[in-house]
């Protein structure tokens, strides 16, 4: 039998990772999430793909791609949180598990970060817990799948 597929999409600057503010970040690259993220699907008999873009285009079409093919989606929309219409919307189409994932914790931040387009078409929020956030994503898609 075939592994369900969770989606695991990154959003703007999230390349950046390791070098960008690591003060807030930390000091882990996208590939280092990836992988966390990756070893904690295997434990539950998920596979998980991994897709990144700083285009909005290009991560709607990777949701639209992931309907009837994927069975839940993890994004860290990055910056795309906060304006993102267009996530918000591919979103609330997809039928499995939506995860939104954050490495820091918005609500602690600017005002302007409180606010998540993502958030209402979400399952749940995991936010603050630095890398450990993609586990804990990962172990959130696994419950709901029932897994």
């Amino acid at each position: 039998m075939t592994a369900p597929v969770v989606l695991l999409l990154s959003g703007v600057n999230l390349d950046r990772l390791g070098t960008r503010q690591p003060e807030v970040y930390g000091t882990a690259t996208l590939d280092d999430h990836v992988a966390t993220a990756r070893a904690a699907a295997e434990v539950h008999g998920l596979a998980l793909e991994h897709f990144h873009s700083n285009a909005e285009h290009r991560l709607v079409e990777a949701i639209h791609g992931a309907t009837g093919r994927c069975a839940a989606i993890v994004i860290n929309p990055g910056a795309f949180t906060h304006y993102a219409w267009s996530l918000h919307d591919a979103l609330a189409a997809f039928a499995g598990p939506i995860i939104e994932l954050h490495l820091s914790n918005p609500a602690a931040r600017e005002e302007w970060r409180r606010v998540s387009v993502v958030a209402p078409v979400a399952t749940g929020t995991i936010a603050g817990f630095g890398g450990d956030g993609y586990r804990l994503a990962v172990d959130a898609v696994a419950t709901l799948l029932g897994r």
